[in-house]
């Protein structure tokens, strides 16, 4: 008994992860290079709309710039406020108004850095343990938000897939409730790294029957069960470090 048991034991232990959920997260925005956007400028362009994000460790400013017929739209959200100005001129909204077309800027803004924005204090991580997705094996890492701090959508949970070898963020899928509710998997299309820091394209997701374990997208995914929606693609993308 004492060998079977000591056989046991040693299973469990090869079965536990190696590293914890922090730990990943801290490592793989280490290998790619993030880190120095918390104090930075960037650039790019998705779906012929023009985006910008200041950042100053902890104050931002992001910026949204399109142009529809006659009319240039510019909207900035920043730490405390959002603003709409048409062909430069400040436009009042209401309250509902503000916070959707702030959290469509935010959203922009904060999957083009991912995994940097998961160290945000109001954000919860959790390791679910390895998996294998198409022969290569990965760390899955849950997380979720605490309501004080995490948004308007702070119910909204997202899985991440993190190589096990380099701890480069492959997939993403998150489940959001906002519109009637869905869910979303994302897996990469191609990277682009400029000044050694990793940007990602994604294909974009959504499960072909409506009723899911969001836990097992990941094996949805291998067995055909998705559906691709749209792609996500960054373009032009720059980077200008602060000098401070």
């Amino acid at each position: 008994m004492r060998y079977i048991y000591a056989i046991v034991m040693l299973f469990l232990v090869s079965c536990k992860p190696s590293y914890t959920a922090q730990e990943i997260v801290d490592k793989s925005i280490e290998n790619s290079k993030l880190k120095v956007l918390k104090n930075a400028s960037i650039s790019f362009d998705f779906r012929n709309k023009k985006y910008q994000a200041d950042r100053n460790n902890g104050v931002f400013e992001f910026i949204k710039t399109e142009k529809k017929d006659s009319l240039n739209i510019k909207d900035i959200l920043s730490n405390n406020s959002f603003k709409r100005y048409i062909n430069g001129n400040l436009i009042e909204l209401s309250d509902k108004k503000q916070k959707a077309y702030g959290n469509s800027v935010n959203s922009v803004h904060y999957f083009s850095i991912l995994p940097l924005g998961l160290n945000d204090k109001a954000v919860y991580k959790k390791i679910l343990g390895k998996v294998k997705i198409k022969g290569k094996e990965y760390y899955k890492v849950e997380v979720t938000f605490n309501e004080n701090g995490g948004g308007t959508d702070f119910d909204d949970v997202f899985i991440y897939w993190f190589f096990k070898d380099n701890f480069q963020l492959d997939y993403i899928a998150y489940k959001y409730h906002t519109n009637g509710g869905g869910v979303r998997f994302r897996d990469v299309k191609k990277e682009t790294f400029v000044d050694g820091i990793r940007f990602v394209d994604y294909n974009n997701y959504k499960p072909l029957e409506k009723d899911i374990d969001f836990y097992m997208i990941d094996k949805l995914y291998e067995e055909g069960k998705l559906k691709k929606l749209s792609e996500i693609i960054l373009e032009n993308i720059k980077v200008k470090l602060s000098k401070n």
